[in-house]
């Protein structure tokens, strides 16, 4: 019989006596209105014919329904609801059989839930990964997979969000079968197999759930607390577990709905859907042909074997491409090569990888000595001190060395991308690749296009960023870019502010409390406040200076106190790692007040919060208008990946829309009539947008 279209994206058709229910809404099959509307004809077609004896659901294309189709959430849900849809699936008189290929996540998941049994491909997987979105599963998934699975690995599921392979599902019984050659051919088998044995439908809501103490949830939620500090999801998600197992189906289904609409309706989520888009859309360069061609890169090459230069070419070796690391002596080389040993051993230990990756890895960075050794590699990244001297003789020599047609990138974060490729006689081949420490670990690559840098080097590097497992957002050059040209400013206010009585740990704890890992100075510490005084003394020799000079944290370093490095910096660390407030330091902090005629005041949290945060988003609107950043998201992906913003609250442009931009500017002005005009001046964007009552998205 011919395939009966049941709506535009599902289709009914029979074997023999087996009801097929086909699926066929590219590219992943989401759960669109058309497939709810379609699932719930065919069901009802399947079985008001008195000849099907059972029912086959599976999907055309690559995989099987992937998720909700997530644009929905903001046009709002057409009828029928996902919830009625599976439940007359799992109260179907006949038994359903899902056929699983790539993956079923979210609702797919909680469709395949629905039936009654669920057969797969040895290469399929399955997963609730809501939580990324700011939601919990909401169409039975916290109430049926508990049922299955147990309370603990319900848990690890739903709450981590990950994806399961299909043998490990068959193995804590998502999954009734893995199947081998045709799937459709063999659901069908399977079917008709069931139909031969008198085995009818199963539906998981009649299964009791285990008996649990109830203490789990509590230490669950306990063990999550502070690795989940500030988002809504995973504790919600707790909560509607915990249900299942104290309430009846249709009771814990109620609790589900009601814990769902409440993360719908909550800020949180907003903000991790904003992302969520806004990591897709970044890799999309306005202006750049879609079809532009890309340069093959299957070589690479470092330049520095010290910290960032190791992270980087462990980059390349993770994503398994040959990497040549270049320093100017042996030791160093050995000392560079033995922290990435190390690196990967300590993973090894973890379990996130095994001995044998260790050494596959290690076995594709070759350490060299000369320019020469690289002089056919496809991509080199330059990863020396931050000089632009140093910088600039690099380039000379990688243009007088490398192939024609080589990619020339800077790891530079501060650096003029423009200046350093006039080096060369290739500005079309150079662009910035700003990693981020530790460069093996942080999401973010700031990608930075000089004036001259090609189109095709722009496209490849944003396709390579992706293949080395990173964010990449593309920006143009100005001083620190975009992440480091707003922390620049944040920073600024955040030591005047301690110049003028604020206490750091009471700075630090503001940002802390907003959602930050950690506050401006516990994090200088921690990166080494040596690295920022060299910052500021080569700004100071090229005669950037600021109007209002703040010297408290270089008096401090010029003490040999550099950080968590040395036990000692703005803070004390009498075990290594954990900060303690210095009366000593407190001391240096009023004596250099007192002599920048500086009077100090107690001061206000939400003053605190105003200024270090306010600074940044009136710098990010200067960064739309001058073209640094193409949009807004482009900002908010860097901030949320390289610079610990929470994701819960989207990214700082994102966030400056949700408090309005109005309230940002009156703050301008009234900072600007308290302290001048130099650092309160208003973006011309920013007044422009709050005047006419508009954010950044509009």
């Amino acid at each position: 019989m011919s395939d009966t279209a049941m709506s535009e994206t599902v289709s009914f058709s029979r074997q023999g006596t087996i009801g097929l229910i086909k699926v066929n809404n590219p590219p992943v099959n989401a759960l669109s209105q058309s497939v709810r509307a379609g699932l719930r004809d065919a069901v009802e077609r399947g079985l008001s014919e008195p000849d099907v004896a059972a029912l086959v659901l599976i999907c055309e294309g690559n995989t099987f329904i992937a998720g909700a189709d997530i644009r929905e959430f903001a046009t709002g849900l057409g009828e029928p609801a996902l919830v009625p849809v599976i439940d007359a699936m799992e109260t179907a008189a006949k038994p359903i059989v899902a056929a699983i290929h790539g993956t079923a996540l979210g609702g797919g998941l909680e469709v395949a839930l629905g039936c009654h049994y669920r057969v797969a491909v040895p290469t399929a997987r399955v997963g609730l990964p809501e939580v990324a979105l700011g939601l919990l599963p909401g169409a039975g998934g916290t109430q049926r997979l508990p049922r299955l699975v147990g309370a603990q690995v319900a848990l690890d599921m739903i709450v981590g969000g990950g994806h399961v392979p299909a043998p490990k599902a068959k193995e804590l019984g998502i999954i009734d079968d893995i199947v081998e050659g045709e799937l459709l051919d063999a659901a069908v088998t399977y079917a008709e197999k069931l139909i031969a044995e008198g085995k009818g439908p199963r539906p998981i809501r009649d299964i009791r759930p285990e008996q649990v103490s109830l203490s789990v949830f509590d230490d669950y939620e306990q063990s999550i607390a502070r690795k989940q500090r500030g988002f809504l999801a995973p504790f919600h998600i707790i909560k509607s577990i915990r249900a299942a197992f104290e309430l009846p189906f249709e009771q814990g289904m109620a609790r589900e709905q009601e814990l769902f609409a409440e993360l719908m309706a909550s800020t949180e989520s907003k903000a991790q859907q904003h992302i969520f888009f806004a990591e897709r859309e970044v890799a999309k360069v306005p202006g750049l042909p879609k079809d532009t061609p890309l340069r093959s890169i299957k070589t690479g090459a470092v330049i520095g074997a010290g910290t960032m230069g190791g992270g980087i070419a462990m980059n390349f070796a993770n994503a398994g491409i040959p990497v040549k690391l270049l320093d100017v002596s042996q030791e160093s080389l050995d000392k560079g090569l033995g922290i990435i040993r190390r690196n990967y051993e300590n993973t090894a230990k973890k379990g996130r990888i095994s001995q044998d990756d260790v050494e596959r890895r290690m076995a594709l960075i070759e350490p060299v000595l000369s320019y020469d050794d690289i002089k056919d590699v496809d991509i080199v990244i330059e990863a020396v001190f931050e000089n632009m001297e140093i910088k600039k003789e690099v380039f000379r020599t990688l243009d007088a060395t490398c192939k024609p047609g080589a990619i020339l990138a800077t790891n530079t974060s501060t650096l003029n991308v423009d200046e350093i490729a006039s080096a060369t006689n290739r500005p079309e081949d150079v662009i910035g690749m700003h990693f981020f420490s530790p460069a093996n670990v942080m999401r973010l690559l700031e990608n930075v296009r000089g004036e001259r840098t090609a189109n095709d080097v722009i496209a490849t590097v944003m396709k390579f960023s992706k293949s080395l497992g990173k964010v990449g957002a593309l920006v143009g050059v100005c001083d620190g870019f975009v992440g480091n040209r707003m922390l620049h400013a944040r920073t600024r206010e955040s030591a005047f502010l301690v110049e003028e009585g604020a206490r750091p740990e009471q700075v630090d704890k503001v940002f802390y409390d907003f959602g930050f890992p950690m506050g401006p100075f516990a994090m200088a510490d921690m990166a080494g406040l040596d690295v920022g005084y060299k910052v500021r003394q080569e700004r100071r020799k090229a005669g950037k200076k600021e109007k209002r000079d703040s010297v408290w944290i270089d008096r401090i370093v010029e003490m040999g106190r550099h950080g968590q490095k040395t036990h000692a910096g703005i803070y004390k660390y009498e075990d290594g790692r954990t900060p303690i407030p210095d009366p000593e330091i407190a001391g240096i902090i009023a004596q250099c007040a007192k002599e920048a005629g500086i009077e100090q005041r107690e001061i206000s949290d939400q003053e605190i919060l105003e200024r270090c945060l306010y600074p940044m988003i009136n710098e990010g609107a200067k960064i739309l208008e001058e073209g640094i950043a193409a949009r807004p998201l482009d900002i908010d992906i860097i901030w949320i990946n390289g610079y610990g913003f929470p994701a819960y609250k989207g990214g700082p442009m994102f966030w400056a829309d949700q408090i309005g931009l109005k309230t940002i500017y009156d703050a301008y002005l009234k900072y600007a009539e308290k302290f001048g005009e130099h650092y309160w001046k208003p973006a011309p964007l920013l007044e422009k947008l709050a005047k006419e009552g508009k954010g950044f998205y509009g």
